[in-house]
């Protein structure tokens, strides 16, 4: 689910897949006042757009042909800003999985805390996922602070909520030569990064070469409740990833995690 907007209000509502339940639209509507225009997607028209951009980052990002990641729409937001209406300036990508503890509108107030430079919003992952991803390059550069735990490591991204400025990306010359395919391999050489969620893959990677591309949002954005790794192996550490301080305004029930009752 995508919400966009033009100038300084959201007008419009991107769904995706265009299946989305006919119930859960009528939620969408009585939270937002008019205007607010909804669009449906068709999904097999945005991969054949896409497909261009992101075929050379699928094989770094994915786990292979047929798997849940594989497909070309979940690199959507990477070229997002290529594929929307350019009167479209803004779009907050969110996953399903979320429970909303404050006013979605609040978010799009984040945009206005961007730094120059800066083109997408996201928080961090709060798992020591990419720990485990870098581990090569970790161990090759034992004083790295790639994939370590905040507040001084890098764990990587969680693109559950993502802000994107498209007009941003559209203007900046670094994104655009990240996108390119011969960009995309030499950072997946210099990191041995083999990914496999998609989108998340891509940011991560490009924001430990280019922390300035991205506006931080606070865990409490994302609070995210899998804790699928505190079992497999990163018990030791696992709290140090997974700590949020604060009150939470969006949970995250990633990995099928049960999201508290109000």
């Amino acid at each position: 689910m995508a919400y966009g907007r033009v100038g300084r209000t959201p007008t419009k509502a991107t769904c995706l897949p265009a299946c989305l339940k006919q119930e859960l639209l009528r939620c969408f509507l009585l939270i937002f006042s008019p205007p607010l225009q909804v669009i449906f997607h068709d999904v097999a028209a945005l991969t054949d757009k896409l497909f261009p951009v992101v075929e050379a980052m699928q094989k770094h990002f994915s786990a292979g042909s047929g798997t849940y990641y594989s497909d070309a729409i979940f690199f959507l937001s990477v070229a997002m800003h290529q594929i929307m209406p350019k009167e479209i300036q803004q779009i907050i990508q969110l996953d399903l999985d979320l429970k909303y503890k404050t006013n979605i509108r609040e978010l799009f107030e984040e945009f206005d805390n961007f730094l120059p430079g800066a083109i997408i919003g996201i928080a961090r992952e709060m798992q020591p996922v990419y720990r485990h991803t870098f581990w090569q390059f970790r161990h090759e550069n034992p004083t790295t602070r790639v994939g370590g735990p905040p507040p001084d490591g890098l764990p990587g991204f969680n693109s559950g909520v993502m802000l994107l400025s498209l007009e941003a990306m559209r203007q900046s010359p670094l994104y655009s030569r990240l996108l390119e395919p011969a960009h995309v391999q030499q950072l997946a050489s210099k990191y041995h990064f083999r990914g496999h969620l998609g989108d998340q893959d891509f940011f991560t990677m490009i924001g430990m070469e280019h922390p300035e591309l991205f506006h931080v949002l606070d865990c409490t954005w994302n609070r995210q409740l899998c804790t699928w790794w505190r079992d497999h192996g990163y018990s030791d550490v696992f709290d140090a990833y997974f700590r949020c301080e604060g009150h939470v305004k969006i949970y995250h029930g990633n990995c099928n995690t049960p999201i508290p009752d109000d």
